[in-house]
């Protein structure tokens, strides 16, 4: 039998149909509401032409919408492919140019989407579902590329399914802060469903979403990334029942022995594991609750069924039934990082006598911030038209709270002095907010390469923390 994605959701339709599925604030849709929505759409997407293969675009915030407009993809052997709302014009641009959706949908009908609203009504929904194969794709996420050019991430039914797992045993909901345009925003939602218990989505990763979430939901678990938990381990919780949590878990940036102490004193009945992955890999090692403080930075081993080495660089290859299956209709970039069966995750790592890895640098020059990518080129581009800027480097500083922070290195005009709200403000209607600067280092030049007058990043961030370089 073959692993579908959307066997999971019609199990579970069939077996707890009044059960919640998903929700977000005081929404919610049960497994048999979903299934019959997502029948629903599949049909209206059927009467629009759509159909096994089509990328089915996704521009919104979180939602319950967005539960649908997957559900139905699965349903259809079409693909999810969903894009951060948040992006400007030009940035969708290059997605869509990327992605080549059949359609783009979204709630409002912005520029360029049709509302779902907008599609007509096909009459009966589907009863009889098409054809669709394991190795199918299912869905595309896009990631960024050294060169600012964003790739498509492409996971097949089997893929996804996989990662899913296979464990049927009931727990309670599940609260993600991640957004639905993110791998991550997905990772628990088969694995849940496949229990019979809900997914609880919050529209933005703040406490006071997160605790009325947890408490409306009696949740189980819940997955941070450490800068929400230190905002979570700051916010006053006293008025709020967070007692049914049972996991927190965290990942995606350096995680600190002083934030994991912070997480077991507030939810001291709690198991906590570090996680280690990748939208391409999946979960590639993990660090589970007794290894917590004896191997303080750890990311911990390789996951179940993963296999991982290094090559004489320190580079961490790892080799899955988890890995993803290429960068849609880029087979160069997909070259690049998919050999013999082995992808290249660009981390550099230190691994002990014990087989605990350590993430210790990287060999790309992407900036990993709170849990996104970010490609440097992309925003000196940006930098490099606003008032003030003669030249221009971007780079990742390292920071406790987001693992890196953007930071630009800017060599001024003579008589300008730029600062870093100058600098936001003219960013605002340029960059998707993740990817405008947090920090700006003013200097004399940028160091470049001798050869070919590259951006000598790691030196340019060396040297500004060696003598302490002006932030504003």
């Amino acid at each position: 039998m073959p692993l579908l994605v959307r066997d999971v959701l019609l199990s579970a339709a069939r077996r707890h149909p009044d059960r919640i599925a998903a929700g977000i604030g005081e929404e919610t849709t049960t497994f048999g509401e979903l299934d019959i929505a997502a029948r629903d759409l599949g049909a209206r997407l059927v009467a629009e032409g759509i159909g096994r293969g089509d990328r089915v675009g996704w521009v919104a915030r979180n939602g319950l919408e967005g539960v649908i407009v997957h559900s139905a993809c699965a349903y259809l052997g079409a693909v999810y492919t969903p894009c951060n709302p948040s992006s400007t014009p030009d940035e969708l641009s290059s997605l869509y140019e990327v992605g080549q959706p059949a359609i783009v949908l979204s709630v409002d009908g912005r520029v360029g989407t049709r509302s779902l609203d907008s599609l007509p009504d096909a009459g009966e929904p589907l009863e009889v579902l098409p054809e669709v194969a394991e190795d199918d794709t299912m869905v595309i996420f896009f990631t960024s590329g050294t060169t600012g050019r964003p790739k498509g991430a492409m996971l097949s039914n089997r893929v996804e399914r996989l990662r899913g797992g296979f464990d049927a045993t009931p727990r309670g909901a599940h609260v993600s802060m991640f957004p639905q345009f993110h791998m991550a925003g997905w990772v628990s939602h088969l694995d849940s469903w496949l229990r019979g218990d809900p997914v609880i989505w919050v529209d933005r990763a703040e406490p006071e979403q997160l605790f009325a979430a947890i408490e409306r939901h009696g949740a189980h678990g819940t997955y941070l990334i450490p800068a929400v938990w230190r905002r979570v381990l700051d916010a006053d919780r006293s008025g709020w029942d967070l007692s049914s949590l049972r996991i927190c878990d965290t990942g995606t940036s350096v995680t600190s022995p002083e934030l994991l102490c912070g997480i077991k004193d507030a939810f001291p009945d709690t198991r906590t594991s570090v996680v280690y992955g990748s939208t391409e890999a999946h979960r590639v090692c993990v660090l589970h609750d007794p290894d917590l403080f004896a191997r303080p930075y750890s990311v911990g081993q390789p996951n179940v069924g993963t296999f991982a080495r290094c090559d004489e660089a320190g580079e961490l290859w790892v080799a899955s039934p988890l890995l993803f299956d290429g960068y849609f209709r880029n087979p160069e970039a997909t070259a690049e990082v998919l050999v013999d069966g082995w992808y290249r995750t660009g981390d550099v790592v230190q691994v002990d006598d014990d087989g605990y890895f350590s993430v210790v640098g990287r060999t790309k020059e992407l900036i990993r911030s709170g849990g996104e990518t970010v490609a440097p080129v992309e925003v000196e581009a940006a930098v490099r038209c606003c008032a003030g800027v003669a030249d221009v480097a971007v780079a990742g500083m390292p920071d406790e709270t987001w693992g890196e922070v953007v930071t630009a290195f800017v060599v001024p005009v003579p008589g300008s002095a730029p600062t870093l709200a100058l600098l936001q403000g003219e960013l605002a209607d340029t960059l998707t907010r993740h990817k405008v600067p947090r920090r700006l280092v003013l200097v004399d030049q940028i160091p470049r390469t001798g050869a070919t007058g590259q951006v000598a990043r790691a030196r340019l961030v060396a040297l500004a923390q060696e003598a302490g370089a002006p932030v504003t």
